[in-house]
């Protein structure tokens, strides 16, 4: 019995069995699955054409969907205009008049995102923290659409439609590299 266990442990050890390794999966909640589809839903807006009751049907509603935020003028100002050194004259003629606007003014601020990350290679050297390696990937949308009065003025997008990030973690000292964190500190006096 004894060396069947042995066999399966260095087996376990030497393979590297990812399957045993954990995973995490983050998503921001949102109507589409892939960045495409935010993508085509964001293309469909139209500046001094697409309603709040477009919006809502395109899946862009801060009360219904969730991730979309509701924001205000004065956190537009901060988007638009972040320092001294960018005027009023400078930015876009329809955020312009919507700022000016003050109190009718609004944005919604849409960040949908899938994110899965997998740790891979040798479960006893992870589990021993010598050697984490892990890879992320998925997808990440940004967009920003500005209202007054109800009617869309501006929009903006952006993001990473292919996230494919891999750490590799070494530990030269494995479960002793941050004991630290683990010890409470000593005081002396």
């Amino acid at each position: 019995m004894n060396k069947i266990l042995c066999v399966f442990l260095l087996s376990v050890m030497s393979s590297g069995c990812t399957g045993m390794l954990p995973s995490v999966k983050k998503t921001t909640e949102s109507p589409w699955q892939h960045f495409e589809d935010a993508k085509k839903a964001f293309d469909k807006i139209e500046p001094q054409k697409t309603t709040h009751e477009d919006l809502k049907k395109l899946g862009f509603d801060p009360f219904e969907v969730p991730n979309v935020k509701l924001i205000t003028y004065l956190d537009l100002l901060k988007i638009f205009l972040p320092n001294d050194s960018i005027l009023m004259e400078d930015i876009d003629p329809g955020v312009r008049s919507c700022l000016e606007a003050r109190d009718i003014c609004h944005g919604y601020e849409v960040t949908p995102n899938r994110l899965n990350t997998k740790r891979f290679g040798n479960v006893f050297l992870d589990l021993l923290n010598f050697r984490r390696k892990q890879i992320t990937e998925g997808w990440k949308f940004y967009a920003l659409i500005v209202l007054k009065n109800g009617l869309v003025v501006h929009k903006l997008w952006g993001g990473e439609p292919k996230i494919a990030e891999i750490e590799d973690k070494r530990n030269p000292l494995g479960p002793f590299q941050n004991m630290d964190k683990i010890l409470p500190s000593i005081k002396i006096n």
